[in-house]
């Protein structure tokens, strides 16, 4: 028997419940994977509220790090004792689960688990972002939302890497600070300025040429209003609320401008495009362009608490949890 967090209906926090369940033995081209650590993220919250629907009940979660303990017929390409990461599917917040080896990705020597299963979906996130939905240029000038949140943390020092300069926005004073000490070029607190009108003075009138917005319903406006004629506004989360756009129209009076909303499932729909991303992002935190900052730790079966504070605009960096 091991334990897990279920959810058994939509709703908030309190819906999600520690729950002893077995196991059957893992089935063609799975492995059990025993989770040593295990992410926290927003995407767990929209999961968890209804927001993106998932079939009930439900374990919650979506990114861990571990051992392989067992191994399903058929599979060839990992072994009992790999450690190894994954970014999905929903099921991480669990001491042990059977998952598809396909999802898995190595974990490197001289990356702890503790590591590796707070920056792998942020990580690989932060990857396709800057190298694959906006390739990012030196002399380019981006903005970044929640810089000191968990993927505006790793959103800033990758761009700033590449040879952007980074415009970054924050919620408090102290936020600011982090997000400067990450190596943005300018942060913004958006609670006491007017961040479009901020972003033109500092971009001479011009513009960014990209925005990358998680925050979403409470900053969507405004990042559009930060773009230079024909720029990209990346949406990419939801934590102030879901987008929607009652007119395509404003995207042409604001400046022909471009507008997606990619996800981790399409840019990440191959064994070989994860383990590449999950490479290059351990690549550059062996190589010291990302710094994981795990600044909050819950044991599992705090799990609601942990979404309160992360609902709450309470953490900065990443969160784990430990089983």
């Amino acid at each position: 028997m091991s334990r897990a967090i279920f959810v058994h209906e939509y709703g908030g926090p309190e819906v999600l419940r520690l729950e002893e369940r077995e196991l059957p033995p893992p089935g063609p081209g799975e492995v059990r994977v025993a989770h040593r650590a295990i992410g926290l993220n927003f995407i767990d919250t929209y999961q968890r509220s209804g927001l993106y629907k998932v079939p009930l009940p439900f374990v919650a979660g979506n990114e861990a790090a571990g051992d392989v303990v067992a191994v399903g017929e058929g599979v060839t390409d990992v072994r009992v004792g790999d450690r190894v990461c994954y970014q999905s599917p929903v099921g991480a917040y669990a001491e042990e689960r059977n998952i598809p080896a396909a999802k898995l990705a190595p974990i490197p020597d001289g990356i702890s688990y503790e590591t590796a299963a707070a920056v792998t979906l942020k990580g690989v996130t932060a990857y396709y972002l800057l190298h694959e939905t906006w390739k990012v240029k030196p002399g380019e000038s981006v903005l970044v939302h929640a810089a000191a949140g968990g993927v505006g943390s790793l959103l800033v020092p990758w761009a700033k890497h590449l040879g952007a300069t980074v415009l970054g926005t924050a919620g408090s004073a102290r936020k600011v600070e982090q997000a400067r000490a990450l190596g943005a070029d300018h942060v913004i607190d958006y609670t006491v300025e007017d961040f479009p009108r901020r972003v033109r003075e500092l971009t001479g009138g011009r513009g960014v040429d990209v925005v990358y917005d998680g925050v979403g319903r409470a900053t969507f406006e405004g990042s559009l209003d930060s773009l230079r004629p024909r720029g990209l506004l990346v949406s990419y989360g939801n934590a102030s609320g879901p987008v929607s756009i009652p007119s395509l129209v404003v995207l042409a009076e604001k400046g022909s401008l471009y507008l997606t909303r990619p996800t981790t499932a399409t840019y990440m729909g191959t064994p070989e495009q994860l383990r590449t991303a999950a490479a290059a992002v351990f690549d550059a935190v062996a190589r010291g362009v990302l710094e994981v900052r795990v600044n909050q730790r819950y044991a599992l079966a705090d799990a609601a608490e942990a979404h309160r504070a992360l609902e709450a605009r309470q953490t900065t960096g990443s969160t784990v949890l430990l089983p």
